[in-house]
């Protein structure tokens, strides 16, 4: 049974990540990918990847559409949580004050936490919701395309 659970799990993680990749997302999987992408110049947002059911029925959807916008970060990157540790523990570093939380979103301009979307603002509410949380954060600190 265990290894029919695995077969299952690694299935859905692997179609977690290729969700958040067709959106547009880069995958970072190592520390020295994280460093390399969160010290560029300009905006990025962060997606926190996971696992859980909120994660794939309102993150991900709201990762991907709310991109449909005006105003938008000058990158997208992603790590997972739970699958990735490394990176997720190097990517949570650059999110001082906030505590672990996945899914979330950060969101950085030039290396330096602006503002994030955690857990608790994403469970429990709909994907509208979040992407509007994203778009009014992209409104502030992000440039329109």
């Amino acid at each position: 049974m265990s290894g029919q659970f695995n077969i299952l799990m690694n299935d859905y993680i692997e179609q977690a990540r290729k969700e958040i990749l067709e959106a547009g997302y880069e995958e970072l999987r190592t520390r020295e990918e994280v460093d390399k992408a969160l010290q560029r110049k300009g905006t990025t947002l962060v997606m926190i990847n996971s696992t859980c059911g909120c994660a794939g029925s309102i993150a991900r959807p709201a990762a991907k559409y709310a991109l449909d916008y005006d105003a938008r970060p000058d990158y997208l990157v992603t790590v997972f949580a739970g699958q990735d540790k490394e990176a997720t523990d190097q990517a949570r570093s650059y999110f001082e004050d906030y505590p672990p939380s996945s899914p979330s979103f950060a969101l950085l301009k030039d290396g330096i936490i602006c503002a994030m979307v955690e857990r608790h603002e994403i469970e429990g509410h709909t994907p509208f919701q979040v992407i509007e949380k994203l778009q009014k954060l992209f409104e502030k600190y992000c440039e329109e395309i």
